[in-house]
């Protein structure tokens, strides 16, 4: 099982719980898929995309199931992207994210422990 990691609104993601259906938020809807993250590129994604923002969690994706396309994003690197909707039961945790001295959201543990 591969494990990738979407950082959102709480408010969105608990709507999504409610509808068993996350379709996105703000950039995922203008760009028509879902961009997700690797472990090792998710710290990266909260320092350059979610700086100084409270009330985020990181929800954690397993793929299996999952049509998941590797495509050219920053630097060209391949990020995952879901290009539909994500069934909520796909997830396996969901986990508050607090910004640290820096302001970038993170998991209590930091981002080593993914």
């Amino acid at each position: 099982m591969s494990i990738i990691y979407k950082i959102c609104d709480v408010a969105i993601w608990k709507a999504a719980e409610e509808s068993r259906v996350f379709s996105g938020a703000g950039i995922d809807l203008e760009d028509g898929f879902i961009h997700f993250s690797t472990a090792s590129q998710v710290e990266e994604t909260a320092r350059r995309h979610f700086r100084n923002r409270s009330g985020l969690v990181l929800v954690a994706v397993a793929t299996d199931g999952l049509d998941i396309a590797w495509e050219p994003s920053r630097g060209g690197e391949l990020f995952p992207h879901l290009h539909s909707d994500l069934p909520v039961a796909s997830a396996i945790s969901v986990t508050p994210l607090i910004c640290d001295a820096d302001g970038v959201p993170t998991p209590e543990g930091g981002y080593r422990d993914l």
